[in-house]
Protein backbone atom coordinates (compact mmCIF):
# COMPACT_ATOMS: atom_id res chain seq x y z
CA UNK A 1 0.00 0.00 0.00
CA UNK A 2 1.22 3.58 -0.38
CA UNK A 3 0.92 5.31 2.56
CA UNK A 4 0.19 9.20 2.95
CA UNK A 5 -0.69 11.19 6.36
CA UNK A 6 -2.97 8.05 7.17
CA UNK A 7 -2.07 7.60 11.01
CA UNK A 8 -5.76 7.57 12.07
CA UNK A 9 -6.61 4.58 10.14
CA UNK A 10 -3.47 2.34 9.10
CA UNK A 11 -3.11 0.72 12.80
CA UNK A 12 -6.66 -0.62 12.21
CA UNK A 13 -5.61 -1.61 8.85
CA UNK A 14 -2.33 -3.67 9.85
CA UNK A 15 -4.27 -5.14 12.59
CA UNK A 16 -7.21 -6.52 10.56
CA UNK A 17 -4.49 -8.04 8.50
CA UNK A 18 -2.35 -9.38 10.46
CA UNK A 19 -5.49 -11.11 12.45
CA UNK A 20 -7.01 -12.14 8.89
CA UNK A 21 -3.70 -13.56 7.80
CA UNK A 22 -2.57 -15.04 11.23
CA UNK A 23 0.67 -12.51 10.90
CA UNK A 24 1.67 -14.49 7.35
CA UNK A 25 1.43 -11.52 5.24
CA UNK A 26 4.83 -9.65 4.00
CA UNK A 27 3.62 -5.98 4.37
CA UNK A 28 5.19 -3.27 2.90
CA UNK A 29 4.17 0.46 2.91
CA UNK A 30 5.50 3.23 0.58
CA UNK A 31 5.22 6.29 2.52
CA UNK A 32 5.90 10.10 2.08
CA UNK A 33 4.00 10.94 5.13
CA UNK A 34 4.78 14.05 7.88
CA UNK A 35 2.83 12.10 10.46
CA UNK A 36 3.19 9.17 12.25
CA UNK A 37 1.87 7.01 9.40
CA UNK A 38 5.52 5.01 8.88
CA UNK A 39 6.40 4.84 12.70
CA UNK A 40 2.56 3.10 13.34
CA UNK A 41 3.44 0.67 10.15
CA UNK A 42 6.87 -0.32 11.37
CA UNK A 43 5.30 -0.65 14.80
CA UNK A 44 2.92 -3.43 13.32
CA UNK A 45 5.77 -5.00 12.01
CA UNK A 46 5.46 -3.62 7.77
CA UNK A 47 8.50 -2.79 5.98
CA UNK A 48 8.46 1.10 5.38
CA UNK A 49 10.32 2.56 1.89
CA UNK A 50 10.39 6.02 2.12
CA UNK A 51 9.98 8.47 -0.71
CA UNK A 52 9.11 12.39 -1.49
CA UNK A 53 5.39 12.55 -2.30
CA UNK A 54 5.48 11.82 -6.10
CA UNK A 55 1.63 10.50 -6.61
CA UNK A 56 -0.61 7.52 -5.87
CA UNK A 57 0.60 5.47 -8.82
CA UNK A 58 4.19 5.85 -8.00
CA UNK A 59 3.92 4.73 -4.91
CA UNK A 60 1.58 1.87 -5.34
CA UNK A 61 3.82 0.97 -8.23
CA UNK A 62 6.61 0.70 -5.78
CA UNK A 63 4.88 -1.07 -2.99
CA UNK A 64 3.70 -3.53 -5.53
CA UNK A 65 7.39 -4.63 -6.88
CA UNK A 66 9.14 -4.74 -3.56
CA UNK A 67 7.65 -7.92 -2.36
CA UNK A 68 9.10 -11.66 -3.85
CA UNK A 69 5.48 -13.40 -3.07
CA UNK A 70 3.58 -15.12 -5.36
CA UNK A 71 0.47 -13.12 -4.85
CA UNK A 72 0.76 -9.52 -4.25
CA UNK A 73 -2.31 -7.94 -2.68
CA UNK A 74 -3.39 -4.28 -2.48
CA UNK A 75 -5.37 -2.18 -0.56
CA UNK A 76 -5.60 1.56 0.73
CA UNK A 77 -4.63 2.46 4.43
CA UNK A 78 -8.35 4.08 5.19
CA UNK A 79 -10.22 1.49 6.52
CA UNK A 80 -12.63 1.50 3.50
CA UNK A 81 -11.58 -2.06 2.49
CA UNK A 82 -12.98 -5.01 4.40
CA UNK A 83 -9.58 -7.01 5.54
CA UNK A 84 -11.72 -9.88 6.44
CA UNK A 85 -12.65 -10.47 2.95
CA UNK A 86 -9.27 -11.73 2.04
CA UNK A 87 -9.05 -15.01 2.02
CA UNK A 88 -11.72 -15.15 -0.43
CA UNK A 89 -9.15 -13.35 -2.79
CA UNK A 90 -6.79 -15.56 -2.19
CA UNK A 91 -9.06 -18.27 -2.89
CA UNK A 92 -10.27 -17.37 -6.00
CA UNK A 93 -6.32 -16.59 -7.27
CA UNK A 94 -5.89 -20.57 -5.81
CA UNK A 95 -8.78 -21.17 -8.11
CA UNK A 96 -6.88 -19.97 -11.47
CA UNK A 97 -7.64 -16.35 -11.56
CA UNK A 98 -4.79 -13.54 -12.61
CA UNK A 99 -6.45 -11.04 -10.96
CA UNK A 100 -9.03 -10.40 -8.47
CA UNK A 101 -10.56 -6.93 -7.81
CA UNK A 102 -12.60 -5.69 -5.22
CA UNK A 103 -16.06 -4.17 -6.70
CA UNK A 104 -17.06 -1.67 -4.29
CA UNK A 105 -20.21 -0.30 -6.22
CA UNK A 106 -21.64 -4.07 -5.86
CA UNK A 107 -23.76 -2.89 -2.43
CA UNK A 108 -24.23 0.84 -3.55
CA UNK A 109 -21.30 1.94 -1.58
CA UNK A 110 -23.58 4.01 0.22
CA UNK A 111 -20.26 4.88 2.57
CA UNK A 112 -18.89 6.31 -0.63
CA UNK A 113 -19.89 10.53 -1.20
CA UNK A 114 -22.08 10.53 -3.45
CA UNK A 115 -20.47 12.72 -6.18
CA UNK A 116 -17.51 10.12 -5.82
CA UNK A 117 -19.88 7.48 -6.33
CA UNK A 118 -20.97 8.81 -9.88
CA UNK A 119 -17.41 9.60 -10.93
CA UNK A 120 -16.95 5.67 -10.44
CA UNK A 121 -20.13 4.51 -11.88
CA UNK A 122 -18.87 6.77 -15.20
CA UNK A 123 -15.41 5.44 -14.86
CA UNK A 124 -16.69 1.78 -15.51
CA UNK A 125 -18.73 2.99 -18.08
CA UNK A 126 -16.38 4.82 -19.88
CA UNK A 127 -13.97 2.02 -19.84
CA UNK A 128 -15.83 -0.83 -20.24
CA UNK A 129 -17.19 1.04 -23.74
CA UNK A 130 -13.68 1.20 -24.58
CA UNK A 131 -12.40 -2.07 -23.87
CA UNK A 132 -15.64 -3.99 -25.05
CA UNK A 133 -16.06 -5.61 -21.72
CA UNK A 134 -18.58 -5.04 -18.81
CA UNK A 135 -16.48 -3.83 -15.88
CA UNK A 136 -18.08 -2.49 -12.65
CA UNK A 137 -15.36 -0.58 -10.66
CA UNK A 138 -12.55 0.22 -12.46
CA UNK A 139 -10.84 2.59 -9.24
CA UNK A 140 -10.47 0.42 -6.53
CA UNK A 141 -7.75 0.14 -4.39
CA UNK A 142 -8.23 -3.81 -3.25
CA UNK A 143 -7.32 -5.84 -5.68
CA UNK A 144 -4.93 -9.23 -5.47
CA UNK A 145 -2.77 -10.56 -8.08
CA UNK A 146 -0.56 -13.16 -9.69
CA UNK A 147 3.02 -12.13 -8.88
CA UNK A 148 3.45 -12.82 -13.01
CA UNK A 149 1.01 -10.19 -14.33
CA UNK A 150 2.76 -7.20 -12.10
CA UNK A 151 5.85 -8.19 -13.29
CA UNK A 152 4.95 -8.67 -16.75
CA UNK A 153 3.03 -5.08 -17.82
CA UNK A 154 5.05 -1.68 -18.41
CA UNK A 155 2.82 0.06 -16.04
CA UNK A 156 2.79 4.07 -17.11
CA UNK A 157 0.04 6.00 -15.23
CA UNK A 158 0.35 7.84 -11.66
CA UNK A 159 -3.43 9.18 -10.41
CA UNK A 160 -4.68 6.37 -12.72
CA UNK A 161 -3.43 3.69 -11.75
CA UNK A 162 -5.80 1.88 -10.15
CA UNK A 163 -7.69 2.15 -13.66
CA UNK A 164 -4.74 0.85 -15.53
CA UNK A 165 -3.89 -2.24 -13.06
CA UNK A 166 -7.50 -3.64 -14.26
CA UNK A 167 -7.48 -2.35 -18.15
CA UNK A 168 -4.70 -3.67 -18.83
CA UNK A 169 -5.00 -7.44 -17.73
CA UNK A 170 -8.15 -7.64 -18.93
CA UNK A 171 -6.92 -6.34 -22.72
CA UNK A 172 -4.84 -8.44 -22.68
CA UNK A 173 -6.23 -11.92 -21.76
CA UNK A 174 -5.71 -12.47 -18.01
CA UNK A 175 -8.65 -14.07 -16.03
CA UNK A 176 -9.81 -11.16 -14.00
CA UNK A 177 -12.69 -11.31 -11.72
CA UNK A 178 -15.01 -8.62 -10.20
CA UNK A 179 -15.57 -9.64 -6.26
CA UNK A 180 -18.47 -7.88 -4.30
CA UNK A 181 -16.46 -6.33 -1.28
CA UNK A 182 -18.45 -4.02 1.54
CA UNK A 183 -17.18 -0.36 1.10
CA UNK A 184 -16.79 1.50 4.41
CA UNK A 185 -16.39 5.26 5.32
CA UNK A 186 -13.29 6.28 5.25
CA UNK A 187 -11.06 7.53 8.45
CA UNK A 188 -8.97 10.63 8.28
CA UNK A 189 -8.78 13.10 4.91
CA UNK A 190 -8.92 12.22 1.50
CA UNK A 191 -6.23 13.27 -0.16
CA UNK A 192 -7.16 13.37 -4.23
CA UNK A 193 -9.23 16.51 -5.49
CA UNK A 194 -12.45 14.90 -7.00
CA UNK A 195 -12.38 17.46 -10.02
CA UNK A 196 -8.83 17.55 -10.88
CA UNK A 197 -8.11 13.50 -9.61
CA UNK A 198 -11.50 12.42 -11.97
CA UNK A 199 -9.96 14.35 -15.07
CA UNK A 200 -6.77 12.79 -14.68
CA UNK A 201 -8.67 9.18 -14.06
CA UNK A 202 -10.55 9.37 -17.18
CA UNK A 203 -7.72 11.01 -19.20
CA UNK A 204 -5.40 7.54 -18.20
CA UNK A 205 -8.73 5.39 -19.19
CA UNK A 206 -8.83 6.61 -22.46
CA UNK A 207 -5.03 6.61 -22.29
CA UNK A 208 -4.67 2.84 -21.52
CA UNK A 209 -7.24 1.70 -23.43
CA UNK A 210 -6.25 3.13 -26.79
CA UNK A 211 -2.57 1.94 -26.04
CA UNK A 212 -3.90 -1.56 -25.22
CA UNK A 213 -6.05 -1.50 -28.31
CA UNK A 214 -4.14 -0.19 -31.32
CA UNK A 215 -0.52 0.17 -29.39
Amino acid sequence: MGTYNEEEAIGNVLSDIEDVTDGQAEVVCVDGSSDRSPEIAREHGATVVEQRPQGYGVAVRAAILEPDRPIVVTTDCDDTYPMEQLPEFLESINEGYDVVSGDRLYHGADAMPAFNRLGNHAFAALASVLMGTRVHDTTTGMRAYRREVVESIRWTENTGLSAELLIRPLMRGYDVREHPIEYRERAGETKLDPIEGGAAIAKSIVTVCLEERFG
